[in-house]
């Protein structure tokens, strides 16, 4: 009893140490958090000296970091998260590498050009005045940043492409009306919340069951590894060679469809005949077991996570910057572009401010990414990593709207659902075999018949996790929308 007691007071005081270590942790990241935005404030305010809305610029500025802290925190964790879960990649490793190659392409391949009005879905032409278009974009901007700041709380990855574009809706129907929005647009928008998930994880499932059935599943898995490994290592080779062609360098590098596919083919035929004698070098004494497979997948698994940083680095940027670009355009010329150039200190804000946000705060959503939804090793991770190459290329070709959040996430999803199906398919298996062969003389019925705890179906993907995911995924525009609706109503009436 004592021995107990002692053990039970250990613990309490165990959880307690490790609360608080969390809890200045948190602490740290934030005042940390608030001297980035110190330091972009007193950046921006030495550049933006004069003008009619310095004042405007220098706050847009600073919600602009604000924002780029939260794509680092939130949206990054898809780029690294399954390669941390299978253990390809340490946490210190998976942040280094995605901070350098986020960094690296957002200013290598972040653009000089932006659109003013995300995806088109409002009619700028619609605001009475270059200064209410300017509100508007602060609205957007610090709603959507408030957004996936609370998502990150709560711990649920989502698009933060779908909480800019709620923000500028909502902004927009506060300045000019309903009339102003695209809804065909926002329709379309709406579709990809059920596209880009459903196709991530389908793809995911497709390259897991290949995987298992043709090399985990075999006598000689080593063998069957020796064929199939370097076609599977060429094929995310050719994929992502694309992939970055289309989304990483769209914006330095435009080649035509035919070029494109030829860089991909030839890259595929380059790594598979590098890679095949590698395997079959690596694969001499390895014993013929799972676990000796994981190590063949880690290298690809690292590079896929560097190329995907630099892809997201490259694209979402301009979820931080582009309406901070507006504004600065906006003030200096009196006129609502459709499209502005993006100033090099702008890029740098989003650019330092997305990296900063990945170490601050990105460990807690690639935790969940990685370990939380489903148990994931390299094989798994590498499915999801190519599902995302190949749902983003296949929606581009056919013109879809997807988010590469609501890919990576559902195939997560789609990698831990198959194992559920695959796991209860085989254990049926096991015990019709073991009804052939033997009756359970209490019930006289086969094992199968007896529902006890062994034979039900095994939970291997977090219900509680699917259901806060997709209920953020679903309100994430609306609420972004309330709430940059609200902030430009606060705006308009202490400005006025």
């Amino acid at each position: 009893m004592v021995k107990q007691t002692l053990d039970k007071d250990l613990d309490r005081i165990g959880q307690i140490e490790s609360q608080g270590i969390y809890a200045v942790n948190s602490y740290k990241a934030i005042a940390l958090a608030g001297l980035f935005l110190l330091i972009v404030w007193a950046f921006s305010a030495s550049i933006i000296t004069s003008g009619e809305h310095s004042t405007l610029i220098i706050i847009a500025a600073i919600i602009g970091g604000y924002m780029a802290l939260n794509i680092g925190a939130n949206d990054v964790a898809n780029n690294v998260g399954p390669a941390v879960g299978s253990r390809a990649l340490t946490m210190t490793g998976a942040l280094i590498i995605a901070a350098i190659f986020e960094a690296a392409g957002a200013i290598l391949a972040g653009g000089d050009v932006v659109n003013t009005i995300k995806k088109g879905i409002i009619d700028p032409s619609a605001m009475e005045s270059s200064q209410i278009f300017i509100w508007a974009m602060i609205a957007a901007l610090f709603s959507a940043a408030l957004w996936v700041n609370i998502a990150t709380w709560i711990g649920a990855p989502v698009s933060t492409t779908h909480a800019v574009v709620g923000g500028v809706m909502g902004a927009g129907i506060a300045a000019a009306g309903f009339s102003v929005v695209s809804w065909g647009t926002m329709s379309a928008i709406a579709a990809s919340w059920v596209i880009s998930p459903v196709m991530g994880g389908i793809i995911a499932a497709i390259f897991l069951a290949f995987i298992k059935f043709y090399i985990i599943y075999q006598d000689d898995k080593i063998a069957a590894a020796k064929r199939w490994v370097p076609l599977l290592v060429a094929v995310m080779a050719g994929v992502f060679s694309a992939y970055l062609i289309m989304k990483g360098l769209k914006k330095i590098w435009r080649p035509d469809g035919l070029t494109i596919l030829f860089v991909s083919l030839a890259l595929f035929a380059g790594v598979y005949a590098a890679v095949k004698p590698i395997v079959a070098k690596a694969a001499i004494g390895m014993e013929n077991r799972n676990k000796s497979l994981r190590i063949l997948f880690t290298i690809p698994l690292i590079c896929s996570a560097a190329l995907l940083s630099f892809a997201h680095g490259a694209n979402d940027v301009a979820n931080a910057v582009g309406p901070l670009a507006a504004i600065v355009s906006t003030s200096a010329s009196g006129a609502i572009d459709a499209k502005v150039g993006i100033p090099l200190w702008v890029m740098a804000i989003g650019a330092f401010g997305l990296s900063a946000g990945l170490f601050l705060f990105g460990p807690k959503l690639i935790k969940t990414v990685g370990e939380q939804i489903t148990k994931m090793n390299p094989m798994r991770a590498y499915c999801v990593a190519l599902s995302a190459g190949i749902t983003v290329l296949v929606a581009s070709a056919l013109g879809l709207p997807v988010s590469s959040t609501h890919i990576a996430v559902g195939a997560v999803f789609g990698v831990g659902f198959f194992r559920e199906w695959d796991t209860e398919r085989r254990a049926k298996k096991i015990r019709s075999g073991k009804q052939a062969a033997k009756i359970n003389p209490e019930s006289n019925l086969p094992d199968e018949h007896n529902e006890t705890s062994n034979n039900r179906r095994k939970k291997l993907v977090r219900r509680s996790h699917f259901v806060t995911i997709i209920a953020a995924w679903v309100i994430t525009v609306p609420c972004a929308a309330l709430l940059a609706g609200g902030i430009f109503l606060l705006i308009s009436h202490f400005a006025s």
